[in-house]
């Protein structure tokens, strides 16, 4: 049994070459998903099971990074973080906290609603910020499509609300832990 050395392209390609999708943010989710599967069908172990050990590392290695792939692509933030990476441009979310101040205040406030919000029992409050924090997610999503699509890339622009939209993500996640 032959053991793919290339499944779509090398193994050190970028995520984008190695689904054979182009390098933007805007993407074909059902092609993403069909490049995917495709990808996914010729690396899964349970195909090479005949293998030798040595060729089943390989394989599984190669499922790994075609799942690792696919698991960055499929979501817009991970993508935009992922191409503002690969363009040398490092988020530094660990460590860069700086934001604009017009949305420091707008986390403040989003601070003040969910805290608000967990107090109110009935939950609609939490309802509420949910709606408005998954608005401010598809802004973000929007204006990273802008910036990184863009024929001249504003990379600066974009690590900016990577980091913001990161932000709104922890957040999220905070206000579906206190609604349930």
């Amino acid at each position: 049994m032959k053991i793919p050395q290339q499944p779509t392209t090398g193994f050190n390609a970028d995520h984008f070459a190695l689904l054979g999708l182009p390098r933007q943010y805007q993407l074909d989710r059902e092609q993403l998903d069909r490049n995917w599967r495709e990808a996914q069908a010729k690396v899964h172990p349970d195909r090479h099971a005949g293998a030798s050990d040595a060729e089943k590392r390989v394989v599984l290695q190669w499922a790994s990074r075609v799942n690792e792939a696919y698991r960055v692509l499929r979501s817009p933030l991970l993508r935009a973080r992922y191409l503002c990476e690969l363009a040398g441009h490092d988020i530094q979310a660990e460590n860069n906290t700086a934001m604009a101040p017009a949305f420091l205040m707008q986390q403040m406030e989003w601070r003040e609603e969910l805290d608000e919000a967990k107090a109110d029992s009935s939950g609609e409050q939490l309802a509420t910020l949910d709606a408005r924090l998954d608005t401010a997610s598809r802004e973000m999503s929007a204006d990273l499509g802008r910036l990184l699509d863009a024929e001249t890339v504003d990379y600066g622009a974009a690590v900016s609300r990577v980091r913001e939209w990161m932000f709104i993500e922890r957040l999220i996640e905070e206000v579906e832990a206190a609604q349930y």
